[in-house]
């Protein structure tokens, strides 16, 4: 009897086809990526983005068209949208009556200092609260949502009699410290969430490699924090700029006025409103605004990109 040497026969394995990216593409955002689906949805988007740019830019293409119609136009029974000229005697009489340069300049000065206050502050203040867990972490996160609560007309009579102690009424730096204290709480919770953002693991890499605490925070977190930095910096301008209450409250001298109580002169006492001028000297009281945030916009991008990691 011979032996025989039986070779195994491999099992069949059939062939499958690889995925296509398109259709991979498909399952693992759950969205179907017909060509037919994204000729419909495409329209769709840029007719909502446009929408919600009219929607947007109207007032301010409104208050546009209002500061350059001379008084018979704003009285006229039917007005139109445009105006028949332009018409620049709303903006030199704001300017002439209301004091506008001194008032954007008060504003200015308050605004880019409370920025800087609540900045320096914050920045440190949220870094410890993202990384450090203790107890005192959870009482300041309370007091960051309590202080939110409060309407300002409840602070406002004892803030007075406090600054009247101390001489800041009157007093752009009592101004300024009101808004610092005002705005700092909801800056310090964006920068908290922003730090919060951060991968520990990146600080600990960059201490492996020989960085100090410092030169770790400088090198990593900074870059990584600038968006943070720039919208929480943006908040508090803006908020600053154009904050009311408290500047009426707080300062009476006309020579320390910010802007939105100089625009709220063209408001008579029986209510009559000088519309063609309030236009013109609001229009002029949001460019510093809308140029504050096409500079910081670029450094938004630029934090961005410098924030990304290189492998």
């Amino acid at each position: 009897m011979s032996n025989a040497t039986v070779t195994p026969t491999p099992a069949r394995q059939e062939t499958v086809p690889p995925e296509t990216p398109r259709r991979r593409k498909s399952q693992d955002s759950g969205i179907p990526q017909s060509p037919m689906q994204r000729r419909v949805t495409r329209p769709l988007q840029y007719v909502a983005l446009a929408g919600y740019i009219v929607f947007l830019g109207f007032p301010l293409l409104f208050l546009l068209t209002t500061a350059f119609k001379t008084p018979a136009e704003l009285q006229s029974p039917n007005p139109t949208f445009l105006p028949t000229s332009l018409n620049f005697d709303n903006f030199i009489q704001a300017i002439a009556k209301a004091n506008l340069v001194q008032a954007a300049g008060n504003s200015l000065i308050v605004a880019v200092a409370t920025t800087v206050i609540v900045t320096l502050i914050s920045l440190p203040a949220a870094y410890a609260l993202a990384r450090f867990r203790t107890k005192l972490r959870s009482i300041a996160t309370g007091w960051i949502l309590l202080s939110q609560v409060f309407p300002f007309i409840l602070i406002i009579i004892p803030l007075f009699l406090v600054l009247k102690q101390i001489g800041l009424i009157n007093n752009l730096l009592g101004l300024i410290l009101v808004y610092s204290v005002w705005s700092l709480p909801f800056a310090l919770w964006m920068l908290q969430g922003y730090v919060a953002g951060i991968p520990v693991e990146l600080e600990e890499a960059g201490a492996m490699d020989g960085g100090s605490r410092i030169r770790v925070l400088v090198s990593i977190v900074l870059p990584l924090l600038a968006p943070g930095l720039v919208a929480t910096s943006l908040f508090t301008f803006i908020s600053a700029w154009n904050e009311f209450f408290f500047a009426l409250v707080l300062i009476q001298d006309p020579a320390l006025q910010t802007l939105p109580l100089t625009l709220a002169r063209f408001v008579g006492a029986e209510g009559q409103v000088q519309l063609g001028q309030l236009a013109a000297a609001s229009l002029l009281a949001t460019i510093p605004s809308l140029v504050f945030f096409a500079l910081i916009q670029r450094r938004l991008t630029s934090g961005l990109l410098s924030g990304a990691v290189k492998g």
